[in-house]
């Protein structure tokens, strides 16, 4: 059986931009798609914690450090200053559950990061 965890949250981000004419979805910083594991265009749920959007989308490279950039059809979802969680879910047998890490970032208003964590699927 093929189960669904949580493999990435960056947590308390701050959209930085949002474009409805820029082509691409949820443009992040390098340094957090390496820290999170997120890979560009991998599918990524948004949820906006100002307004309670949520969307799906993908996530691409941005050349600033620290952007949050919400483009395209995702720009209509979200304003600069919103606050937000990115999260990207695995798709685990149950061989690989027992083995499994989730990254967590939490960041602060400059989207840097403040702390970063693994976190093992707790047992039943």
């Amino acid at each position: 059986m093929l189960r669904q965890f949580l493999m990435a949250k960056i947590h308390g981000g701050t959209v930085t931009r949002c474009d409805l004419n820029y082509e691409g979805s949820c443009g992040l910083g390098e340094e957090l798609l390496q820290a999170s594991g997120i890979r560009p265009l991998e599918k990524v749920l948004v949820l906006n914690v100002s307004t309670g959007n949520r969307l799906e989308t993908y996530a691409i490279r941005s050349a600033t450090r620290g952007e949050i950039a919400l483009n395209g059809a995702a720009a209509r979802y979200a304003s600069p200053g919103d606050k937000v969680i990115i999260i990207a879910f695995a798709i685990l047998s149950d061989s690989e559950i027992a083995t499994h890490r989730a990254r967590i970032l939490i960041l602060n208003d400059r989207n840097q990061i403040k702390s970063a964590k693994l976190q093992r699927v707790s047992a039943r």
